[in-house]
């Protein structure tokens, strides 16, 4: 099925040692790209690469990627190593869940730096790296992950920095979307439904019963299907679509 071969492609998966990233590194690595993850802590990275090297050839960085600064560092290590980039995968976030009154300035500034500016200014800074070997026919890709509580109002979270910010995400996709299409290169988001994470463990076992009963199948995400959706838009499968939103969640935010 070479729609979905990867052979040959250079990826980079940002927060790519755990989580929703983790499971999105393992499918490009086992669909044949070449997969570069990036998390801040050094012992994150070293287990990751142990761990993800089981499924092709993966390179972990740590390295910070919430300023903007630290975007134009992180482009400029991989400029170093690679003459191009295929697949952007802009993934690495940051969630704040608390009452109104307690929802303060520094959360907001800490949830929508990591949220929404990153993947601006990490796109504006591999830009050049993606093109390179962009094609009309093999364009390069960006994956925005975003969320489906910036779809619908997550009732009773209370997360409101980090809902904004995941549909802030979804527009940023979007206004990309226009912008690089010039330059063959894709921009798509993909919003998760509730998957199993260490962002998610506070709330996973209190939310799976109603997950159970609200999403028309029953269940929360594997990391088969966080890895299907990635891989369709980094490979040629996908290479005609661009600005789209694709919720990922069992059709709780579609359906219900």
């Amino acid at each position: 099925m070479n729609l979905f071969d990867l052979s040959g492609k250079v990826a980079l998966v940002t927060g790519g040692t755990r989580g929703i990233g983790k499971m999105i590194a393992r499918g490009l690595l086992e669909a044949g790209a070449r997969v570069y993850v990036v998390s801040r802590g050094r012992a994150a990275c070293d287990d990751a690469e142990r761990e993800l090297s089981a499924y092709g050839q993966v390179t972990a960085l740590a390295q910070d990627v919430s300023t903007e600064a630290a975007a134009r560092a992180l482009a400029e290590t991989i400029g170093a190593a690679e003459q191009r980039l295929d697949i952007l995968v802009n993934n690495a976030g940051a969630h704040h869940m608390a009452p109104m009154e307690e929802h303060g300035a520094e959360d907001w500034h800490r949830v929508l730096g990591l949220n929404v500016e990153a993947p601006f200014f990490l796109t504006r800074s591999l830009l050049d790296l993606m093109a390179e070997a962009a094609t009309e026919g093999s364009p390069a890709r960006v994956i925005n992950v975003g969320s489906i509580a910036g779809l619908h109002v997550p009732r009773g979270l209370q997360t409101y920095a980090y809902s904004t910010s995941k549909a802030a995400v979804h527009h940023l996709t979007r206004v990309l979307a226009w912008e690089l299409a010039p330059r063959n290169v894709t921009v798509n988001a993909i919003a998760p439904g509730v998957f199993p994470s260490e962002m998610t463990t506070s709330t996973l076992e209190a939310y799976r019963t109603g997950q159970r009963k609200m999403a028309p199948l029953g269940r929360v995400g594997s990391p088969e299907d966080m890895a299907g959706a990635a891989v369709y838009l980094a490979s040629r499968a996908g290479a005609y679509v661009t600005g789209t939103v694709i919720p990922v969640d069992g059709g709780l935010a579609t359906t219900v």
